[in-house]
């Protein structure tokens, strides 16, 4: 066989989605990957989900690391939770180790930024469009997502709520979950039906279909039966919209180029590490302030450059102090009076 042939390729670009019970859902993010790919003919484009679905993600990365120079692994997630904050990086570190001849870089997710925004911001305007009265100060709005029980992840919604608010004429814009955390959907349109909103759009927070859609477009049918006199509208997933192939773009372009802050900072982190270790969540956006004043009395130096958010809750009779040095603005939140019974959080995504 031609020696040429045998030559790994160059660079392989690792799509990683989370992977759904619901197989459409699954089928949608394989129609992404061929889509893109059709954009960048020149681009070796591999897909690979978490959970799920195959092809699975340690295997594939380890494919892709044995027959290529450099993995770039680029998450099509939305938020950032435990999949992408330790799962990802776990994998990656093992097929670093099995292949310690390949690079592989790791980057963010699609976070919470100005591109989805102009998504939220186009779905909301379609909806109020197709109400009878689109009067944004008679009409509420829900931006409906995925719950975590990782607070950076729920944070990043928040954010984007705020900024919703803050961009349009709506003068109620709120956040609900379909699970894991709250407020639960039911609960923020009755607070919006006693505020007197005469209008409610319920804007999903989903890449792609699944299980949890189906859930959504079934109770927005249950709240029109419960609240007969408040016209409901609810936008789909976002999907194939241009801002989600450009972001996608974009990491690969800033992988390759070297951009400052183009890896996911949580690829090789020493608090990852201990967290899975301690059966903890994961949440980068750190503030690391380890309430422990500990019996034993450790004290912690960490020199840690990226900000971190952990949100373990403790109870412990020992108590440990720890002084933190941090570039960013760290935020660990361990609030330990410990009696040894822990409750630890998992950091989770919900299947879609």
């Amino acid at each position: 066989m031609n020696q040429a042939i045998m030559m790994p390729a160059k660079d392989t670009i690792l799509i990683v989605g989370h992977g759904s019970r619901e197989d459409s859902g699954n089928q949608e993010i394989r129609e992404f990957t061929a889509q893109w790919r059709a954009r960048h003919p020149e681009w070796r484009i591999e897909l690979c989900f978490i959970e799920f679905a195959p092809p699975e993600l340690n295997a594939s990365l380890l494919s892709a690391a044995r027959t290529s120079r450099r993995v770039l692994v680029v998450p099509l997630i939305l938020n950032a939770a435990g999949h992408v904050k330790m799962e990802i990086p776990e994998a990656i570190e093992q097929a670093r180790t099995a292949c310690p001849q390949t690079e592989i870089l790791l980057a963010p997710h699609l976070t919470a930024c100005d591109p989805i925004l102009a998504i939220l911001k186009r779905r909301l305007r379609k909806a109020m469009g197709a109400l009878d009265m689109p009067d944004p100060t008679t009409t509420g709005v829900v931006v409906l997502g995925r719950g975590s029980s990782d607070r950076g992840a729920n944070g990043e919604m928040a954010k984007m709520v705020r900024w919703l608010l803050e961009e349009g004429d709506h003068e109620l814009v709120d956040l609900a979950f379909t699970g894991i955390t709250w407020p639960r959907l039911e609960k923020v349109v009755q607070r919006h039906v006693l505020l007197g909103m005469r209008q409610i759009v319920v804007l999903p927070y989903y890449l792609y279909t699944g299980t949890l859609m189906q859930r959504i477009h079934r109770q927005v049918e249950h709240l029109r039966g419960q609240y007969p006199q408040i016209r409901f509208a609810c936008s789909e997933h976002f999907g194939f919209e241009p801002e989600i192939f450009a972001l996608m773009d974009q990491r690969v372009e800033d992988l390759r180029a070297g951009v400052p802050d183009s890896r996911l900072p949580c690829d090789g982190c020493s608090y990852r590490e201990i967290a899975h270790d301690l059966g903890h969540g994961h949440s980068h956006a750190h503030t690391h302030d380890h309430a422990h004043d500990h019996a034993h009395g450790h004290e912690h130096e960490h020199g840690h450059d990226h900000a971190h958010e952990h949100g373990h809750g403790h109870d412990h009779d020992h108590d440990h102090s720890h002084a933190h040095a941090h570039a960013h603005h760290d935020g660990h939140d361990h609030a330990h009076p410990h009696d040894h019974s822990h409750t630890h959080a998992k950091a989770e995504d919900q299947p879609a």
